[in-house]
């Protein structure tokens, strides 16, 4: 067992249930851009069956415009005593950090993830698919022009996540880590929790 001082890192073959001493009922999902964070984060909820509100929901508005009511928002959800999020903005991080009990770390290699955004992107463009408040993805072409297209965003960001266990060390050593490096292992540790673990 580690030191009380440093997280529980776990694997996708490991029993959270077991580790923790009881079924966690807060949890982040981490992971980059396009990595399936969001994906993941209702899968989590199902197994589970916790409420998953996606960040994303929170805070953007209309025309891609930041809701001001964000940062009380998401003061309000981590208040709560069950639910599954995304990991993401980092002006809210912290406030959720110091509520949750799990973090899942989607960390899948690089070209995973660029592959899985732009199939993402596309189709979300093409098919005009409505995402919070109405909004769209952007015309495709705007990946040449816009420096915070989220194409251009995951690449220049796509390392972020390098040495988050250590950090979370530091900023947060009450948590237990599940550590999922490929889809493949995501989907063992779902079906694990799923046979193994009693409702939220």
């Amino acid at each position: 067992m580690p030191p009380p001082s440093a997280p529980i890192i776990l694997g996708p073959d490991d029993d959270v249930v077991a580790a923790l001493g009881r079924t966690p009922r807060r949890v982040l999902v981490a992971g980059t851009s396009g990595s399936g964070k969001t994906t993941l984060a209702a899968r989590i909820a199902r197994a589970w069956g916790a409420t998953h509100t996606e960040l994303d929901s929170l805070h953007w508005g209309p025309g891609w415009t930041p809701s001001p009511s964000f940062a009380d928002d998401v003061r309000a959800l981590a208040a709560g005593e069950a639910w599954v999020v995304e990991w993401q903005y980092r002006p809210v991080r912290q406030l959720l950090l110091e509520r949750a009990e799990v973090l899942v770390w989607l960390d899948l290699p690089v070209r995973v993830v660029m592959l899985q955004l732009v199939v993402r992107t596309v189709h979300r463009r093409l098919r005009r698919v409505r995402l919070w408040n109405d909004n769209v993805e952007p015309p495709l072409w705007t990946v040449l022009t816009e420096d915070d297209h989220v194409v251009r965003w995951a690449w220049r960001t796509r390392h972020k996540l390098r040495d988050l266990d250590s950090r979370l060390a530091e900023v947060a050593p009450h948590l237990a880590v599940v550590r999922l490096r490929s889809r493949r292992e995501a989907d063992r540790w779902i079906d694990r929790i799923g046979r193994t673990a009693p409702a939220l």
